[in-house]
């Protein structure tokens, strides 16, 4: 009789270590399913990126796609000529590094002032494939829109009022497409040209330049 109860015992409590066992199996698998299901959730923005990126879409700059100019380099000092105190020429562009699949070019020219307006000088679209490089008051090479300085087609020159050194930024835009916009050029904005081509931009590159019109402001306030 006190083996039978004692094998009784030994069976409720082989049976209970078992049921702990299979509930705690249970458990670490419901665990494991919940944690790669967040992973994947995770990851998810990532696996979105790729895909834009095997459509088309790059990151915005690369690093491969390089703009230069002749006359001044990157974060330097914008020379007069290129400014409304000077001949008011359009800055000579280069650039290397196109990405595959290049059919169409953008370039534009903008400023962010001080209270965060942006500003725009340049914008030059349906610039040819094979076009590598803009001269100096460049003419017959794409379409030109407007800028913001007197709402005109073609290049505005920086020509700031206020003193202290603006800094301008000229980007240029390699694109899969040539830009269709069915806006005369004159109503070609900024932001006409950056919404039209939005989904076009295989990569871009930046040329920042400053100018600084403090001693010719201080001079003219002497003159008068």
């Amino acid at each position: 009789m006190k083996f039978t109860t004692n094998r009784r015992k030994f069976l409720v409590l082989f049976s209970s270590t078992l049921a702990c066992f299979f509930t705690a199996t249970m458990a670490l698998t419901l665990i494991r399913a919940q944690t790669n299901t967040e992973t994947k959730r995770t990851r998810a923005p990532s696996q979105t990126a790729s895909t834009n990126h095997s459509t088309g879409f790059t990151p915005k700059h690369s690093g491969l796609f390089v703009l230069r100019c002749s006359a001044v380099t990157n974060g330097g000092a914008l020379p007069v000529e290129f400014t409304g105190d000077g001949a008011s020429s359009t800055l000579p562009l280069e650039w290397s590094g196109v990405p595959t699949g290049t059919k169409s070019y953008a370039v534009i020219m903008h400023h962010i002032d001080p209270q965060g307006i942006t500003k725009w000088y340049w914008t030059l679209y349906n610039i040819p494939a094979e076009v590598r490089s803009l001269p100096k008051n460049v003419e017959d090479v794409g379409t030109a829109g407007n800028n913001s300085v007197n709402h005109r087609v073609g290049y505005a020159p920086p020509h700031s009022k206020g003193p202290g050194p603006k800094t301008y930024i000229l980007t240029v835009y390699a694109l899969s497409a040539p830009v269709q916009i069915s806006l005369p050029p004159v109503r070609v904005n900024r932001d006409v040209l950056l919404a039209a081509m939005k989904n076009l931009i295989l990569n871009s590159a930046e040329l920042k330049v400053v100018y600084d019109r403090t001693e010719i402001i201080g001079n003219a306030a002497k003159t008068n």
